[in-house]
């Protein structure tokens, strides 16, 4: 696994479940079939700037650093009203047209937000590809954007 997926999963992690220590992160990895080591964890945990806060039951959990740490939806709706132009889907894909110098972000936001009728995206300085796993989820996706406008 290359480090960018990993640390896109340890994102997804620190989001969806209570990690007290990196061995937590290990064994969620190992269950998953993803071979890894502490001190591969350990490293990226640094990268990443993960901090330690106080749980609700007790003890300290892994989080992510303030700045990253947002609610996606917000933002990627913020960006749809400010600079969405067009939606449109082909079988599988779905393009979003939007103002120039704004695609990268919302695919930026778009990918960081894991959908999971999405396959991949692409960004360019004014247009934002995503495939899709299916036909249906391509439909279902448009209507999740369209929905931010």
């Amino acid at each position: 696994m290359k480090k960018k997926e990993r640390h896109h999963l340890l994102r997804q992690l620190v989001q969806q479940e209570t990690i007290q220590k990196q061995e937590d992160f290990v064994e969620i990895l190992l269950n998953r079939g993803i071979d890894i080591t502490q001190a591969t964890i350990s490293r990226d945990i640094k990268e990443m700037q993960l901090i330690k806060v106080p749980s609700q039951s007790g003890g300290y959990h892994y989080s992510l650093p303030p700045e990253m740490n947002f609610n996606i939806s917000k933002k990627i709706s913020r960006l749809m009203k400010d600079a969405f132009v067009s939606i449109d889907t082909q079988k599988e894909f779905v393009i979003i047209k939007t103002l120039p110098g704004n695609a990268f972000a919302l695919g930026t936001l778009i990918e960081t937000a894991n959908y999971e009728e999405m396959f991949g995206c692409i960004s360019g300085d004014n247009s934002v590809l995503i495939i899709c796993r299916s036909e249906d989820q391509a439909e279902i996706f448009q209507r999740r954007m369209i929905s931010f406008v």
